[in-house]
């Protein structure tokens, strides 16, 4: 890789993106999940399939070698195709960032649409802290029983991705917990101020 501007912000982004997903792999070992994790079965599966797969690898290049591939969750059944993003911004670095991403489909599905907006505006930089928080925050509109049939991801997606449309910019993670809390605030769930969307 030649020693250039272009360069090293490769290098950066290829480093952010190491980083967050072996925090994604850590929260997964401590067992945070707040959706049921794919079958074991299902995952070994996907192993083989990504053995094919020389790492690091983009979304792009993932899409194009196992996006048929299906998974089975409590959710349902989804080829991968929509659970990772058509990026060649978006690195992962083992086929294990790989199962990391995938082991929460929903959020998956839902991160996938902003990635590939973001991808849209080529200047905008969306970083891990801002990532973290917004799959944080999807996190928690799954855990919220009183919000049927996770309606509350899709919609709060939509809104983002809107967002990123409209003003060509990516809202801060603040303004998905705020309209992740509205979401759920109307819909008849009361939000603490010392909960993640009590914002």
């Amino acid at each position: 890789m030649p020693d250039d501007r272009a360069g090293r912000d490769k290098q950066a982004r290829d480093e952010e993106n190491r980083q967050r997903m072996r925090a994604m792999l850590e929260e997964l070992e401590r067992g945070d999940e707040t959706e049921p994790p794919i079958e074991e079965g299902e995952l070994e599966d996907l192993d083989a399939e990504l053995e094919t797969v020389e790492f690091p690898a983009t979304g792009l290049e993932l899409v194009e070698a196992v996006g048929s591939h299906e998974v089975e969750s409590a959710e349902g059944t989804r080829d991968l195709a929509e659970l990772l993003p058509r990026s060649e911004r978006e690195a992962y670095d083992s086929p294990e960032a790989v199962r990391a991403r995938v082991q929460r489909p929903t959020v998956a599905a839902a991160m996938r649409r902003i990635v590939e907006a973001a991808d849209e505006l080529r200047s905008a930089e969306f970083g891990s802290s801002q990532r973290e928080g917004y799959e944080r925050t999807f996190r928690e509109l799954k855990a919220i029983d009183a919000v049927d049939d996770d309606e509350g991801i899709p919609v709060v997606a939509d809104w983002v991705v809107e967002r990123i449309r409209e003003k060509e910019t990516l809202p801060g993670s603040r303004d998905v917990r705020r309209r992740a809390a509205k979401f759920c605030r109307s819909n008849g769930y009361e939000v603490r101020n010392d909960e993640w969307l009590g914002v």
